[in-house]
């Protein structure tokens, strides 16, 4: 088996407007398909990702939330790589997106930071240290 790299990642979220409105205005994702599955009540928004792979973000009636934040067990964030966090900082907090303060990475001396989405996911930004 030799994986190549992530394909997708699936969010449901709570409020699909506002979930399809901060990935496709706020994070300028390019929507590829977007389709109402009547059976299952439920939008399927698939966003492009720069690098080929796609966000799937879903409305389920009623969704039950996460039992805790951040350190439950499962996925704790997603991670996009950006070429100057200190800008990406600036375009969140113009369309009202809390940010918390930069930190650098011990190992690896890259920058990052962690913002949310509507539903309070976590979501990180990653300033790779340059020469690494």
């Amino acid at each position: 088996m030799s994986l190549q790299r992530i394909h997708h990642t699936a969010i449901i979220c709570s409020d699909y407007a506002a979930s399809k409105r901060f990935y496709t205005e706020v994070l300028g994702l390019r929507i590829v398909a977007e389709n109402l599955r009547t059976a299952r009540q439920s939008w399927k928004l698939d966003l492009a990702l720069p690098d080929g792979g796609q966000i799937e973000l879903f409305s389920f009636p009623a969704p039950p939330e996460r039992p805790s934040r951040p350190e439950a067990c499962g996925l704790r964030h997603l991670a996009f790589t950006v070429s100057d966090l200190d800008a990406c900082i600036t375009h969140l907090q113009q369309h009202g997106v809390a940010v918390e303060p930069v930190r650098i990475d011990e190992f690896t001396g890259a920058r990052y930071t962690f913002f949310a989405d509507p539903d309070g996911l976590p979501l990180e930004m990653v300033e790779p240290a340059s020469g690494r």
